[in-house]
């Protein structure tokens, strides 16, 4: 019977190699003092005694939905992707270990506050006591999870990192010469769509709501199943719902009982690129600062990545000057960057709005300027509405022009503090009751009533037009009285501005040059009077919008590339007007002609309804997403957020398949309305759940393809009402 007995308990034992009793036993009992409750969508409602452990439960729960997922995202911010996926990660390993650095999130760590330091240790303990109840989950690479992992990610976005103007290629070439990709670091990639970054953020004021509330819609534009949906309640305060994005154990884009924020991303210059005079002697480098000459440092960076052999390493010596890490070569100069791609005020911040009750209190928040890449929509139960530009903007001459790099040898281009919270671009309840913001020009925040650009310096404010910004103006400014459902019509807009730009060009170009009696007549006499008849707006039985998303997917390199006369960037919007000036007839025509005859080739007619061809679909947990022509999948009527689609869906083709499968866009959806008792409808692109075996792993997917929302559980008694199951961790 011993021998038995010893056999049964074996798995456990196989993990005190990992933990010891002694943390087991303890993170037994604090979950005892965490209930987490699951509603009929999946969706986890965790309830603690004090924050920390709410925090314990919330992770506990992220990895019950997706382990992996938790995982990969610190894989990454440690760089260590290379250990997973292969040498061909090595240089974004290089570059997260180039811009964070552990040893100084450990420092964090140990100088950090006590509640803080509970939170951080909460998270780790939450995910760690999943693991010792789990021992058939094999992690990737991380067995064991360290309480400094959220200092390495401070801000919640998906990307939070900034190189100012200096890309992956040029840090590839520099510092190719130490690591086994240098031969491919210059191939030129096939072209595909860009991803619109950001997210959508609107605020509605009483003076024009149907209830006399102030109203929030929160739509974040991110990778598929990126973020799953939360709520998180503790007794010291906390009650919070809304988005988390995974392995951060604070809601991101979400609301409490009193106000709500919506974070977009933002173009506000927090990073700059600097021309050092470097000299090279040996193995010595030096460079010039105010006439002397200063030593580059010089850190090796040992990198590790998997490869048939087993797992092999390269170290590179990585040089830095006092602005940061030299990152490229560009034109015979070196160039080094200077940003904070990670701050313990940061995470203060992203947790303290969470238990912020008004605006003076979401406004102390801001105080701590340690949002690093994000914009912020506002709304609170008192009717107060409202907009930040950025948040954590550095203060400089601004008669330099911060958009290209500047001379690294003089300390008149060093930063001067930072801006305070009041001089940095923002708008508060505006008279005309609402604001919006598309990761566009903050001087249509509020449609004619925003602030004008002269009162800013160009570094505060650099973000151009886009063609959602323009479209939700448009919306929002013809609006009246507005609910929870209208709210999320207007967000719904199926219009795809950019077309009606690009269509009357191609009707132009086709009535003007192309006769009866041209070849091409009868290939573009059809498609063109689908397109001229076209009203613009994307839908699953619209065949205008097959064409033109498939026809404007080939125009956008040509967009894309063009520049203004005196080769200065323009926007999204003005690249498309000025591309469609210049452009002659041709370069618009022949694109519709090879759309054509791509999707008769494809699919044996041109005329294809769009929701027959563009698809979501989920039939796999992999984080690469995978897809099955011949699986079930859901027609989707929304289209990028490039063509001005304010509900962004963007989908294309891969190996394998000949319909498109979304990727990315609209993944937390909620509006959310703040009166004596909160109300809100959200939607989840997909399923809470990982897991394929969950009901909640696609069970909002058709919900999803249709718009279709359901009312928020946010208070208890409504949980109890909608209850799947209630467990601590552990159970």
């Amino acid at each position: 019977m011993r021998i038995i007995f010893l056999l049964l308990l074996l798995p456990v034992q196989l993990l005190a190699q990992r933990f010891t009793s002694a943390e087991i036993s303890r993170w037994e009992k604090q979950s005892t003092q965490v209930k987490i409750i699951r509603d009929n969508m999946g969706i986890p409602h965790i309830y603690g005694k004090s924050d920390a452990d709410a925090v314990f439960g919330l992770m506990y729960a992220q990895c019950e939905d997706d382990f992996s997922r938790v995982e990969r995202n610190y894989i990454e911010k440690l760089g260590r992707m290379a250990e997973i996926k292969g040498k061909d990660a090595l240089y974004e390993d290089l570059l997260i270990r180039l811009v964070i650095d552990s040893s100084d999130a450990i420092r964090d760590y140990q100088r950090a506050p006590a509640w803080l330091k509970k939170l951080c240790n909460a998270f780790a303990d939450g995910i760690n006591f999943y693991l010792s109840r789990h021992p058939e989950k094999k992690p990737a690479l991380l067995a064991r999870f360290q309480p400094w992992y959220p200092l390495l990610w401070t801000d919640g976005s998906i990307g939070a990192i900034s190189t100012a103007d200096i890309t992956m290629t040029e840090l590839k070439e520099f510092y190719c010469c130490a690591a086994p990709l240098a031969k491919n670091v210059s191939q030129p990639a096939a072209f595909e769509e860009p991803l619109p970054t950001g997210s959508n953020g609107f605020a509605f004021a009483p003076s024009i709501t149907e209830s006399g509330n102030a109203i929030l819609y929160i739509n974040p534009h991110v990778t598929f199943y990126f973020r799953p949906e939360v709520h998180m309640v503790s007794e010291e305060g906390l009650n919070a719902y809304g988005a988390v994005t995974w392995g951060q154990f604070f809601i991101y884009q979400g609301f409490n009982e009193r106000c709500g924020w919506m974070h977009t991303s933002s173009y506000v210059d927090a990073a700059d690129s600097y021309i050092e005079k470097i000299r090279i002697n040996g193995d010595k480098w030096t460079y010039q600062y105010d006439g002397r000459d200063l030593p580059v440092k010089s850190k090796p960076v040992q990198l590790k990545y998997i490869s048939d052999k087993g797992v092999e390493s390269t170290t590179i010596q990585a040089r830095y000057t006092h602005h940061g890490p030299v990152m490229a070569q560009r034109n015979g100069q070196y160039l080094s960057m200077k940003a904070d791609n990670r701050l313990m005020e940061g995470l203060v911040q992203c947790w303290q709005r969470t238990k912020a009750r008004d605006l003076k209190s979401f406004e102390k928040t801001l105080d701590l300027k340690g949002n690093i890449s994000n914009n912020t929509v506002y709304a609170d139960a008192a009717g107060n509405i409202a907009y930040w530009h950025g948040n954590r903007v550095p203060h400089r001459d601004p008669k330099i022009d911060w958009s290209k790099p500047v001379d690294g040898s003089t300390s008149a281009t060093e930063w001067k503090g930072l801006h305070p919270i009041s001089k940095t671009l923002h708008v508060i309840n505006p008279s005309n009751g609402w604001l919006q913001n598309c990761n566009s020009t903050p001087f249509r925040v509020a449609g004619d009533n925003s602030p004008a650009p002269s009162g800013f310096p160009a570094y505060m404010a650099p973000d151009g037009e886009n063609f959602r910004g323009i479209n939700a103006v448009r919306v929002l400014q013809s609006g009246k009285s507005y609910n929870l459902d209208k709210v999320i019509s207007a967000g719904y807009d199926s219009r795809l501005a950019a077309f009606e730009i690009l269509v009357p060009a191609l009707v132009d170009a086709f009535e003007k040059n192309i006769p009866p009696s041209d070849s091409l007549f009868a290939w573009l006499a059809g498609p063109v009077a689908v397109l001229k008849n076209w009203d613009y707006r994307s839908s699953e039985s619209s065949v205008a919008t097959t064409l033109a998303v498939e026809w404007g997917q080939k125009l956008l390199p040509l967009i894309l590339r063009t520049k203004a006369i005196d080769d200065e960037e323009l926007d999204q919007v003005e690249k498309t007007k000025q591309f469609v000036k210049t452009a002659n007839p041709e370069s618009i025509l022949q694109p519709l002609v090879q759309t054509v005859r791509e999707l008769q080739g494809k699919y044996g007619r041109w005329q294809l309804p769009w929701g027959e061809i563009n698809r979501i679909q989920r039939i796999s947990p992999a984080i690469d997403m995978q897809f099955d022509d011949n699986r079930p999948s859901y027609p989707v009527g929304f289209a990028s957020g490039t063509w001005g689609m304010l509900p962004s869906y963007n989908s294309r083709t891969f190996t394998g398949t000949s319909k498109r499968y979304g990727v990315h866009g609209n993944s937390f959806v909620c509006a959310v309305e703040f009166g004596k008792r909160v109300k809100a409808k959200a939607l989840l692109a997909g399923g809470q759940s990982g897991d394929p075996a969950s009901s909640h792993f696609d069970d909002q997917v058709e919900a999803y393809s249709k718009g279709k929302f359901r009312d928020v559980l946010f208070y208890k008694e409504d949980v109890m009402k909608h209850i799947e199951r209630e467990y601590h961790p552990g159970q």
